[in-house]
């Protein structure tokens, strides 16, 4: 027996991504999207709403950064989801997010956040929602670095949206080796 759900935005996980702009006066704004993911090896698409600040800040702002939500920071990232820019234009420094300038493009960096994807704008569609960005470079903060160098992601304690109950989820838990154990399956040819 399956339950029907009809036809709803249900896939999980989907990401926590924390999106940062310039405001048009020079101030920060950020907020949470869940609707996201890859378009390319080096493509980011988002489903921004033209309703919303972010939206009309990429009317004028050729960059952008893309964080991942993390445990630590929750309380944050449904702060910057349920407040508006629009009506609380300073809600990055409500926060209390520290922010610097990102590396590789004009676009601000909420250093709270452990890892950064810094994209310089190709397009956005209000009529679609859809944002696509180049990926410039993503940086790392070394706190969350294991002595190899190699990202610790019990460390990042990444979280993603469960859209059928509404909660976010902590996925950091290692379950496999990507690439390597379906091979057990695999037929020889």
């Amino acid at each position: 027996m399956r339950k029907n759900f009809g036809s709803k935005p249900l896939t999980i996980p989907q990401p926590v991504f924390i999106l940062s702009t310039y405001n048009e006066d020079g101030t920060v704004n950020a907020m949470n999207i869940a609707w996201g993911g890859l378009s390319e090896s080096n493509e980011i698409m988002l489903c921004i709403d033209d309703g919303h600040k972010t939206a009309k800040n990429l009317e004028h702002c050729d960059a952008f950064v893309v964080h991942m939500g993390e445990a630590d920071q929750m309380l944050t990232c449904d702060y910057l989801g349920v407040t508006s820019g629009f009506k609380v234009p300073d809600k990055v420094e409500r926060a209390g997010l520290k922010i610097s300038k990102a590396t590789h493009v004009n676009a601000p960096l909420l250093d709270d956040f452990s890892i950064a994807v810094e994209c310089k704008l190709i397009s956005y569609d209000p009529n679609n929602c859809r944002c696509f960005g180049e990926i410039v470079n993503v940086s790392v903060a070394e706190r969350v670095l294991d002595e190899n160098g190699n990202v610790d992601m019990k460390l990042v304690k990444p979280i993603v949206f469960d859209p059928f109950n509404r909660d976010y989820l902590v996925a950091s838990e290692k379950v496999g080796n990507a690439f390597r154990d379906g091979l057990q399956l695999k037929v020889t040819e």
